[in-house]
């Protein structure tokens, strides 16, 4: 839980890790601490400098949203950041535009590096950005990434199997499980980026589509991102059984999807066979 002085701290640990370069400023002369100093920020910020001190040292409280927008901007302040500045300050999380599409550059390389993984990249609201060769020997039938076909909830509740993909399929239980999921985290990118018109139109567009989906909205649950089962009924290979974890990258707001076979079984036998084929077909 916050307390009315927490504020403060936060906004000089956000000071001190900026460089004055970062934001326009002369990095010569001497300089005592290695961030803005706060004569700096409160320029950039346009407000006094005895303000932010009284703000820093807790004696000043509920800045304006002005003021924290102009924060936010100066410090650099990713998605996760901001939120927690309007927390901090006791204010109303304003909307933060369009779901983001860009994929940081260290996590681009933990992505290059996980190759014999397959592996795909999904946004906020799970629009396909990137996936990796094995993903698509596993899935088959590669789609345009940023198109209503990429995205994995509309996929799964509204799209009709594509010409040559492989076919998912999951237990009763799995299946109840990974829908309310979806729908629960579809949700929370709704709830972050009320301005973006595209989830509205794909939730429009799901709640129309599938009586399922639109059962689950009602719910209103609210449910943590893990792990499913499923089976991954290939074309050539036939069943699959895999694991799939989700790791978040909260930053960027993106979600890695990983799929893996539990060693020494047919799975990981097949999984191998697929890992072959890319490699061939590097070559």
């Amino acid at each position: 839980m916050t307390t009315p002085t927490a504020l403060g701290p936060a906004l000089r640990a956000w000071r001190e890790r900026i460089g004055p370069a970062a934001v326009g400023l002369p990095t010569a002369g001497n300089r005592r601490v290695p961030g803005l100093r706060r004569e700096e920020l409160a320029v950039l910020a346009g407000i006094s400098v005895d303000y932010l001190v009284q703000l820093e040292q807790g004696r000043a409280k509920n800045p304006s949203p002005q003021v924290l927008a102009a924060f936010a901007q100066t410090l650099r302040l990713n998605a996760v950041d901001r939120e927690l500045l309007y927390r901090l300050a006791g204010a109303v999380v304003p909307p933060s535009g369009t779901v983001p599409r860009d994929v940081p550059p260290g996590v681009q390389r933990m992505i290059d590096r996980m190759s014999d993984t397959p592996l795909a990249v999904f946004t906020a609201s799970w629009d396909l950005v990137q996936s990796n060769r094995l993903w698509a020997e596993l899935f088959g039938s590669p789609v345009d990434a940023g198109t209503r076909s990429s995205n994995l909830i509309w996929g799964h509740f509204a799209a009709p199997p594509a010409p040559g993909a492989s076919r998912i399929e999951r237990g009763a239980a799995h299946a109840d499980a990974f829908e309310r999921m979806m729908v629960s985290d579809l949700r929370r990118a709704a709830d972050r980026y009320p301005d973006d018109r595209a989830v509205t139109e794909l939730i429009n567009g799901l709640r129309e589509s599938d009586r399922r989906f639109a059962e689950l909205w009602t719910r209103y649950e609210t449910l943590p991102i893990g792990c499913s089962n499923k089976t991954v009924v290939h074309p050539d290979l036939g069943e699959i059984v895999l694991d799939c974890d989700i790791m978040t990258i909260e930053r960027a707001d993106l979600h890695i999807v990983l799929n893996w076979a539990a060693p020494s079984t047919g799975a990981a036998e097949k999984l191998a066979l697929l890992r072959g084929r890319v490699a061939t077909a590097a070559h």
